[in-house]
């Protein structure tokens, strides 16, 4: 359910903002980092929620996300369209036609968009499609990929899915179908507790085996308890690097409306990425070149 109006027009934000003066990394970051997922929210009165949404944001300004990035040492973003908007991107739009920071960009879309518009996403920065089967607000079916997948390909974008691998299994063989780049995200909604060989995560390494299937390291408050460091997590990540060390990349999630009671400090995420990929030269794949590749950064 929504928040009721405040004004006719403004709704109440109903989750917790981010933390505003995260602390910098343990390990500096290697020039050309990047960020591949996070969101931004802007005014409900130029950018207005849809009817029904499943959370109510606060404003989270470009502006709030580049300072954000400045203290992890990112130089590059990933705005990923959050489902509260529907397919109405223009946001993150106007985000990247102001050219104030080296982004790039994934859409949330109608099954029937235009080639049109397509080519007009493509030249503001978009990169990829996102496909949503494990949120409460409705969109893009799974159904729909093979479809969009041919019609995408020759602007070189991904499809990037945020699905729950414990609860659908069946997805597994839907992705391994897919002729395209396809990205995961959120660890496909895993479970730490289940262990290391339970056939969820199993199915995202077999997943990620796969040339043209990429995953990004990101929301550890999706999949466990153990916060705000999450020691369970690191087994999990360690796999899934070790199994697609050119294909794997990372976000924050910034500003997290998912975490909820989980709220967390930037600053430990990043560390947590450290932590998952010890060695400098993985870092340096999973921040700089492996982002380069998949979202054509110059």
């Amino acid at each position: 359910m929504t928040n009721p109006a405040v004004d006719g027009s403004q709704r109440a934000p109903d989750i917790p903002a981010p933390v505003r003066d995260p602390h910098p990394p343990k390990l500096q970051f290697p020039a050309g980092a990047c960020d591949c997922h996070a969101h931004i929210f802007g005014s409900q009165r130029r950018y207005p929620l849809l009817p029904e949404t499943h959370f109510v944001p606060h404003e989270n300004s470009l502006a709030d996300y580049v300072r954000m990035l400045g203290t992890l040492g990112c130089s590059r973003g990933v705005l990923v369209q959050p489902s509260v908007y529907g397919t109405d991107n223009s946001l993150i739009v106007d985000a990247l036609v102001s050219r104030s920071f080296d982004l790039r960009a994934v859409a949330v879309v109608a099954e029937d968009i235009s080639d049109g518009e397509l080519e007009s996403l493509h030249e503001a920065g978009f990169r990829g499609i996102r496909i949503n089967t494990a949120s409460a607000t409705p969109g893009l079916k799974l159904a729909d990929a093979p479809k969009l997948a041919a019609r995408i390909k020759p602007l070189g974008w991904h499809l990037q899915f945020f699905v729950n691998l414990r609860e659908m299994p069946h997805i597994e063989e839907a992705l391994a179908q897919l002729k395209i780049d396809i990205v995961i995200d959120h660890f496909a909604r895993i479970v730490t507790a289940d262990g290391l060989d339970a056939q969820p995560y199993q199915a995202l390494l077999r997943l990620l085996a796969r040339d043209n299937v990429w995953a990004k390291l990101m929301g550890p408050y999706f999949i466990s308890d153990a916060v705000p460091h999450y020691p369970d997590i690191a087994a999990f990540a360690r796999g899934m690097i070790e199994t697609a060390p050119e294909r794997v990349v990372w976000g924050s999630d910034w500003p997290h409306p998912s975490a909820r009671e989980k709220m967390p400090d930037d600053g430990d995420l990043a560390d947590l990425l450290n932590e998952w990929a010890p060695d400098a030269a993985q870092r340096k794949k999973i921040l700089v070149d492996n982002p380069r590749r998949l979202y054509g950064f110059d």
